[in-house]
């Protein structure tokens, strides 16, 4: 095609899309009018339904006229283009610019309700758009729209809305109608992005989209893929790239590349999941075309080691250890045997293979660490990494040659491959590298024994080497200039890498009992580790588990705050002071002083006087006895608001009100809490804790309270992330929930992209904790978490596994060179 051509597709397209916005408008102000009229016939207290009935009439009048003013906004911005002036958008003229001034609350409100608006619109239309913003791209010749440009979702949502505010609508009718409103327009722009869709694919604009030129790859995968090209092996893809939300395509519309939509109850599965069960199976795939005989089996995945597991905390290596000792290949302990239920039967690996594996560790064993074991441990450690390297290529021949047949000729050229790969990672410290390449024949042993190392990503072995490599690969860049305190904090994981391979080698006949294990137990160092060795996460990780202490027993609080006074005639204003304020005091004060504290006890009572002080007072001494308390009880309401954080100003609303309530009962005219009720609700005020639920652990309501809003917890060296990325898809959810402690990544916030490492999970990996290596916190929900995930915000050091990103390499040399496995 013709730029010419290509230009006037691009108008005609953008004219396709107007017109199907603009038709639109009309059942979208039906629906949104039937919704309004659906709110008269709902029951609600008396001001709520007279509230209803006032935006219900103001819609009535004003809705014709919005939609007038919607499809005049939106035609004006199809020829004219829009402006990004908020002012410009609310009086129509242009706002000076020789003056510059704060802006007012109504705009930032204002400006808060499009964003939602125009998160749900995307949420629902991500996939339409991203294949229309491609087949624009190559229309237009530009590298991506512009930032204003009408085909935005949040170009359109900032239109409606200050449609809305010129025709007289308030904000108030706006949240009432709001769930009507973020609907329609929803499957509006799902519709014009489909409709323009469709339009270009029979004008033979990309009938296929491919967006592998618009994924983000870092400078490792880069070289990865280069290597990999060079030798013939197929490009890796790369969980880097945010992944579209997974909305399937109409009739007509070719599916976009990306991750497939999760449907029919499927559960949710991370990219770097699936990238791991791709190179498993074409590992399988290698094996069974080239080794004659070789075990290949399906992909099983054993169960996670469990807390029944034997703890090898205090086993020295080399000791010999009962709880492994009855794990052994011959043992029918049931204490090691139920997670290894699913696990495939073991191969019969040849004796005099088994005799050679064993000699070679202890070889290994017998010979000093290169110094690795000194303190001059950085200094020489490269030199025994090239020591022990040289000796395992030695050792491979002689495997070799003990080997009894090709399938175990293949495990050991594949084993070996793969620690090649391993042991020159230089993002892990040569220290460490020193330590993996210890394992290289206890995991040999466990290869030529277990058909399934070769096909599960999940073998315990496998699991243990991803998890020790992941906490160690920043170690090199976040070092540099590091004090002495990071450098001890670094040596104590050290320590416990170097104690998990000692483990394994003293007990080699235990097959992959050992490996898992061992691996739970270093899961459970890894939480003790950041929460009290690692000098640059230990305050952070306090400061973490006090907001989610403070902000679950707010929750819990207010949960049985709102039972207690469900049946009590409290004053509305009174009752909301207690659910969105108090309930926050009661839990700050209960972290910081205890439960039984003093000052816990002052303010539960406080809240008992509260209480009591807004029901209604029909004798003159009891309005007496109000007036003679509020001084005290206002000040100690004071004071509790100020331990939880809340500004003066803030304060003096709150006080303001409880003083309109509280002279409201003066006159209320109904019944009077009884005396034995008053003396019945101070009791379970004063043991509300006991009444607290133990474990709300999948309640839904009480996850979403959690993460409410994070921002007031935010202090000097903890920073919490309440804005930026966009509506996570289900699949980036879950990726977020996967992350595991210790692993790092690279993250872009604040105008800082900078090294951070993951070290704190909440108890329903609702909150997530990452630290820089200088000790800065930043604190993070699972949504905003995932948000930033999909936005490429926040990027794994590691694009896939350190086994699987081996066996990747080994697949390529393999490649090149078949006969490799059998030589």
């Amino acid at each position: 095609m013709t730029a010419a051509r290509n230009q006037a597709l691009a108008t005609q397209a953008r004219r396709v899309y107007l017109e199907a916005l603009v038709r639109g408008m009309t059942p979208l102000v039906a629906a949104v009018g039937q919704g309004a009229s659906n709110l008269l016939v709902q029951g609600a207290p008396h001001a709520v339904m007279m509230a209803r009935r006032d935006a219900v009439q103001a819609w009535q009048k004003s809705g014709p006229n919005w939609q007038m003013a919607v499809v005049a906004a939106l035609r004006h911005a199809a020829v004219h283009g829009v402006s990004d002036n908020a002012r410009e958008h609310d009086t129509g003229t242009p706002a000076p610019t020789s003056k510059m001034s704060l802006v007012d609350d109504s705009t930032i409100e204002r400006e808060i309700t499009s964003s939602r608006l125009a998160l749900v619109m995307m949420d629902r239309a991500t996939w339409e758009f991203t294949d229309l913003r491609t087949r624009m791209q190559a229309l237009e010749g530009q590298d991506d729209l512009e930032p204003l440009d009408l085909l935005r979702a949040h170009v359109v949502a900032r239109l409606a809305l200050d449609a809305w505010n010129r025709v007289g609508l308030d904000a108030n009718i706006w949240q009432l109608l709001h769930h009507e409103l973020h609907e329609e327009f929803a499957q509006l722009i799902s519709e014009a992005y489909h409709e323009t869709n469709r339009w270009l694919i029979a004008q033979k604009v990309l009938p296929e989209v491919d967006l592998r030129p618009f994924i983000r790859r870092t400078a490792q995968t880069a070289r990865d893929i280069a290597a990999a090209a060079a030798a013939g092996a197929p490009v890796p893809a790369t969980p880097a790239v945010a992944a579209p939300a997974p909305v399937a395509p109409g009739p007509g519309l070719a599916p976009s590349s990306g991750a497939p939509p999760a449907g029919n109850g499927a559960p949710v599965r991370s990219k770097a999941s699936s990238q791991a069960d791709e190179v498993m199976a074409q590992l399988q795939r290698v094996l069974a075309r080239h080794v004659p005989g070789f075990p290949v089996t399906k992909s099983q995945v054993p169960a996670r080691p469990g807390a029944g597991r034997p703890s090898l905390a205090d086993v020295a290596p080399g000791a010999p250890s009962a709880a492994l000792a009855s794990a052994g290949p011959d043992s029918a302990s049931g204490a090691a045997r139920p997670a290894l239920a699913d696990a495939p039967p073991a191969v019969a690996a040849s004796p005099r293979l088994l005799g050679a594996i064993k000699h070679a560790q202890e070889s290994l064993q017998r010979r000093p660490t290169g110094g690795a074991e000194s303190s001059g441990a950085a200094a020489s450690a490269p030199r025994a990494l090239e020591e022990i390297g040289a000796r395992n290529q030695a050792f491979k021949q002689v495997l070799k040659q003990a080997a009894n047949n090709p399938a175990e000729r293949a495990t050991i050229e594949i084993v070996a491959m793969m620690f090649q790969s391993i042991l020159t990672e230089e993002r892990i410290p040569a220290t460490v590298r020193v330590w993996f390449a210890r394992l290289q024949m206890p995991v040999l042993r466990v290869a030529v024994s277990e058909p399934d190392f070769f096909a599960a990503a999940d073998h315990p072995a496998r699991r243990l080497i991803d998890r020790m490599g992941a906490c160690v690969m920043g170690f090199n860049t976040a070092q540099s200039g590091s004090p002495g305190s990071e450098r001890a904090s670094n040596d104590a994981l050290e320590r416990e890498i170097k104690r998990v391979v000692q483990v394994v080698e003293a007990y080699p006949d235990t097959g992959r009992r050992v490996f898992s294990t061992v691996l739970t137990e270093f899961e459970k160092f890894l939480d003790h580790y950041f929460e009290n060795e690692n000098q640059a996460s230990k305050r952070g990780v306090s400061l973490a588990q006090q907001v989610e202490q403070r902000e679950t027993l707010a929750i819990q609080y207010t949960i049985e705050l709102r039972k207690m006074l469900s049946e009590v005639p409290v004053q509305d204003g009174v009752r909301d002071f207690l659910f969105h304020v108090w309930a926050d005091v009661l839990a700050v004060t209960a972290v910081r002083a205890g439960a039984q504290a003093d000052v816990t006890k002052t303010m539960k009572r406080a809240a008992a006087d509260l209480i009591w002080s807004a029901s209604s007072k029909a004798s003159r001494e009891e309005r007496a006895e109000v007036i003679r308390r509020l001084p005290p009880l206002l000040k100690t309401l004071r004071d509790g608001m100020s331990h939880a954080g809340l500004p003066t100003d803030k304060q003096d609303e709150h006080v303001r009100q409880l003083n309109n309530a509280l002279a409201a009962a003066f006159t209320a005219k109904t019944a009077a809490i009884p005396r034995e009720r008053l003396d019945e609700l101070m009791d379970q005020l004063e043991t509300l804790e006991a009444m607290l639920p133990e474990d709300i652990e999948g309640d839904s309501h009480v996850d979403e309270m959690l993460v409410r809003d994070l921002s007031g917890h935010e202090s000097e060296g903890m920073e919490v992330v309440a804005e930026g990325g966009s509506a996570p898809t289900p699949a980036m959810v879950a990726w977020a929930r996967e992350l595991q402690v210790g692993g790092w990544f690279m993250l872009d916030y604040r105008g800082r992209n900078e090294q951070v490492q993951l070290a704190w999970r909440g108890l329903r990996k609702q909150l997530a904790l990452f630290v820089t290596p200088k000790g800065r916190g930043v604190l993070f929900s699972l949504n905003r978490m995932a948000a930033f995930l999909q936005a490429g915000l926040l990027l794994p050091a590691q694009d896939e596994a350190l086994t699987v990103q081996a066996t990747r390499k080994a697949l390529a040399k393999l490649d090149a060179d078949p006969d490799q496995l059998l030589k």
